[in-house]
């Protein structure tokens, strides 16, 4: 079963006047969480709060946060499309997110094997070409 939003170590809450810090791939093997590892894998991320919930940003951009019953997260307006009209107990938006590249994600309901591309696709949005190569680079 998968944890709770923010149930994940690297969702740990910044403190007052500290800055986000950079995820090293020292840090990925010691989170037991599918979902909060995902991530982490990806260059450039950083630990960081979105409107008081914790969040995930690549280069002060955002790529996911908790929010709205679900895991927010980036992707094309096409894709966010397709997504909810296949799996709509799954993928969702509010009236918030409707003119935004985002889609919310349900993880009670989440097929975890679908996590990780949704999850590279949201990285790669907000990556800088440097960030993506280093990626490319070290993936193979």
């Amino acid at each position: 079963m998968p944890p709770s939003p923010g149930a994940c170590c690297h969702a740990r809450s910044l403190q007052p006047g500290k800055h986000p810090r950079t995820l090293t791939r020292n840090e990925v093997p010691a989170c037991p969480h599918r979902w909060g590892v995902l991530p982490c894998k990806f260059p450039g991320v950083e630990e960081s709060r979105s409107y008081g919930t914790p969040s995930l940003k690549v280069k002060r951009r955002f790529l996911r946060s908790e929010a709205e019953g679900g895991l927010a997260i980036h992707c094309d307006m096409m894709e966010r499309e397709m997504l909810m009209q296949a799996a709509p107990e799954t993928f969702y938006i509010t009236d918030h997110y409707a003119s935004y590249p985002m889609v919310l994600i349900n993880l009670d309901t989440a097929r975890w094997e679908a996590l990780p591309d949704i999850i590279e696709r949201a990285w790669r949005m907000v990556a800088t070409p440097k960030l993506v190569k280093e990626f490319e680079e070290r993936s193979g």
